[in-house]
């Protein structure tokens, strides 16, 4: 096992996070804190990565059948997921619909459309389908479960159950959107659906742009664009992305901010990556690529935020460097950018636009 895969995407600190039962949450620097246990919400993230890379070698693969089983120990009959497993291997907490349901399901939803084992695929609909039907009252959690929707309508087009789900999560945030109040939430020119800016805040219209796309709803499209277009505009620093740090950020308050989270970009190159896919238009795959830049150092403090060797990300940009610990989140949100990063270079980012370009 050599946990190397497609070049510039470096699976070896993946694996050395995980083990037989899962994927350890925490790291100090490069080495697995076991004390600390697993949880749903990094294996789900890593089932996402590991499926949708395009040809998994032996190793990673088997890392994929590991999260899936791990997901399905942490679901309960009525389709709640827990979220932490303890060194112990005992479950920490209560089945319930928090991000961790969500997350789970978009894993889920992933593997299920992506894996090319066929095996794992039909089982990881069949997990997909027994928690489709909750619903949350938490905004990203349903992004997330909906994310996992659209993957499961990419190949199973009539699905009822991931239509369904993939509609409510659109409705949840277009009413606070869509009408004539959306930018009077903290200033004229605040165009979000929330007080704030909170973590993976590109989640909320990469999840409208997929609703729209895939249910055909033009309104959700242009909804999730203008969202993106406005955050991404927010983000930016001149050449650079500066991101919503720990805690949030809203107008008025410092810039730039810290610590800022890698999952931060990871959320932001998805749905860069997604607005690219449906429009053809060339500076969304820029802004993708512009946070595979940030982990190389095309940020605010000038510091790479991967490490090459062993392929993991650092846990938090900082006011004066970085976190150098390589925990499962930021390691899954550096792999996770940089296959974006991959594949639109290989697709080519250039040429007209093809349906919307705003």
């Amino acid at each position: 096992m050599n946990g190397k895969s497609s070049p510039g995407v470096c699976f070896r600190h993946l694996h050395s996070l995980s083990d037989s039962t899962g994927l350890f949450e925490h790291a100090e620097l490069t080495e697995r804190r076991l004390d600390h246990g697993y949880c749903v919400d990094d294996v789900a993230r890593g089932l996402v990565v590991t499926t949708r890379e395009p040809v998994p070698d032996e190793a990673t693969a088997t890392l994929a059948a590991t999260y899936l089983r791990f997901l399905a120990s942490a679901q309960d009959l009525d389709g709640g997921i827990r979220n932490r497993l303890g060194a112990n291997l005992v479950w920490q907490e209560a089945a319930g619909v928090e991000d961790c349901w969500g997350r789970a399901l978009w894993g889920l939803g992933t593997a299920a459309a992506r894996s090319p084992s066929p095996q794992l695929a039909s089982e990881a609909l069949t997990l997909f389908e027994a928690s489709a039907g909750r619903r949350s009252p938490w905004t990203r959690a349903m992004a997330f479960a909906a994310l996992g929707a659209a993957e499961v309508l990419t190949v199973h087009t009539d699905h009822g159950t991931a239509r369904a789900l993939l509609a409510d999560a659109a409705s949840l945030i277009d009413p606070l959107a869509a009408g004539p109040t959306w930018a009077t939430w903290a200033a004229p020119d605040w165009y979000w659906p929330e007080d704030r800016l909170r973590y993976a805040n590109a989640v909320l219209p990469e999840m409208l742009l997929a609703a729209g796309d895939l249910l055909g709803e033009p309104r959700w499209v242009e909804s999730g664009l203008r969202m993106l277009e406005w955050l991404l505009e927010v983000e930016t620093a001149g050449e650079h992305l500066s991101v919503t740090p720990v805690g949030g950020w809203s107008i008025g308050e410092p810039r730039p901010g810290f610590d800022q989270q890698p999952i931060e970009l990871a959320a932001l190159a998805d749905a860069c990556a997604r607005a690219h896919d449906f429009t053809g238009y060339p500076r969304w795959a820029d802004a993708a690529l512009q946070c595979a830049a940030w982990f190389e150092g095309a940020n605010d403090v000038g510091i790479a935020m991967v490490d090459p060797v062993s392929g993991g990300g650092y846990d938090g940009l900082e006011v004066r460097g970085r976190n150098e610990n390589q925990g499962a989140e930021s390691t899954l949100a550096a792999l996770s950018t940089l296959q974006q990063a991959r594949r639109l270079r290989a697709v080519g980012t250039t040429g007209p636009a093809l349906v919307h370009a705003p």
